[in-house]
């Protein structure tokens, strides 16, 4: 049975601060939204909900199930994902610690899946007709299964370029997919299907976009909690996580924030977006977080020509940075990590070679760090391989 958490109060902009009753925000901060500044809600508690219990009982997301949104929801075991020392690796790498995070260990094999799990469970307490997702992948694997656990109607817009195994796990869920040419049409097809025929949306149709549906996004914040419960993680310089509207990435930030309030963590560690061509990267050294930066990359899951400004302020706010990497050395770095008996996605193997770059170029390049793989590799097809 789905049960709303009695402590949520409502939603706050992360920009201009405003509070919003609880209600659903798939365009953000209306308010920042009419100024043409588009930015992302969260969710907001009273006081009296309770702390995070580290190392509570248990299992998977629901131990944090009192610091989400919907704190009973129909789940498929997704959470606490492994955590592996890779102490050869960073021996070649000339590091003291590099640990990873294997997302792939997810229901549906990526880190998408702790946002579907609270969107859909919201989507079917408020009666929606459906749920839809612009997807490459996997998120749209994610809430095709979720929504099917659900009993949820779902439609996936997608290109004909999405890989055969991903086509293949929607279809078999019963979710219909929809094929247009490019991005900005799904995004189109998207917003009539919210704004038209009640439809929720797992992601945002906006350009200039905002984060993916907040009710959904928090509930990345409990990976930041698992990183924190792990004593192993506690002096972790910088966490690589790859990137393109930074959903997951405020979701840690927002994790590990909770966990310094409650005296868990003495601070938070810097936070890298790794992005597959300048993007955020450009928007950190002054140019405007509205506009375009096209390019093309193998690195499908991580696509796209936009900054979103909750990428933006996750990495400020930890003293981060943006790196991109190129898409022959995220090849080779995936044949490095499976190697070391890993497996990702290209776009998840992307880490490692982010990692590379901030090793390279900074004044104080990290002695530990921490890569989230946000996916495994065997979604992919073949062709990717040098």
């Amino acid at each position: 049975m789905l049960k709303i958490n009695q402590h949520l109060t409502g939603f706050q902009c992360i920009r201009c601060e405003e509070l919003h009753p609880i209600h659903d925000y798939h365009e953000g901060c209306p308010k920042c939204q009419a100024q043409h500044r588009p930015a992302s809600v969260v969710p907001v508690y009273d006081k009296t909900m309770p702390d995070v219990v580290w190392s509570g009982s248990g299992r998977g997301m629901r131990r944090f199930s009192h610091r989400l949104p919907y704190c009973s929801f129909e789940s498929l075991g997704e959470g606490d994902t492994p955590i592996v020392d890779l102490p050869r690796l960073a021996g070649e790498l000339g590091m003291d610690r590099l640990s990873i995070k294997l997302e792939g260990a997810n229901p549906t094999g990526s880190h998408k899946d702790r946002m579907s799990v609270q969107f859909v469970a919201r989507a079917k307490d408020r009666g929606a007709h459906g749920v839809v997702a612009a997807s490459s992948g996997n998120a749209g694997a994610s809430v095709a299964a979720y929504a099917a656990a659900a009993g949820l109607p779902c439609i996936i817009v997608t290109t004909p370029a999405i890989s055969p195994p991903w086509r293949r796990a929607i279809e078999m869920t019963g979710a219909e997919i929809i094929y247009t040419e490019d991005s900005l049409e799904r995004w189109a097809i998207v917003r009539r299907m919210v704004r038209d025929e009640g439809y929720a949306s797992a992601t945002n149709y906006l350009d200039p976009p905002v984060g993916s549906d907040p009710w959904g996004v928090d509930g990345y914040k409990t990976l930041g909690y698992e990183l924190a419960e792990d004593e192993a993680t506690a002096d972790i310089e910088a966490i690589l996580v790859p990137t393109a509207r930074g959903d997951l990435l405020w979701g840690i930030y927002q994790g590990l924030a909770d966990a310094v309030s409650a005296g868990r963590r003495s601070s938070q560690p810097r936070l890298v977006a790794v992005e597959p061509f300048p993007r955020l990267e450009k928007v950190l050294a002054g140019q405007d977080l509205r506009s375009h930066y096209p390019g093309r990359s193998l690195l499908v899951s991580i696509g796209g020509a936009t900054v979103t400004f909750q990428s933006w302020l996750a990495v400020t706010k930890t003293r981060g940075a943006a790196v991109s990497v190129a898409e022959e050395l995220a090849l080779a770095d995936q044949r490095v990590l499976a190697r070391h008996g890993l497996f990702l996605e290209l776009s998840a193997a992307a880490s490692l070679t982010g990692l590379r770059r901030l090793l390279q170029g900074g004044d104080q390049p990290p002695r530990s760090a921490l890569l989230i793989a946000t996916s495994h590799g065997y979604k992919e097809s073949a062709g990717h391989e040098v």
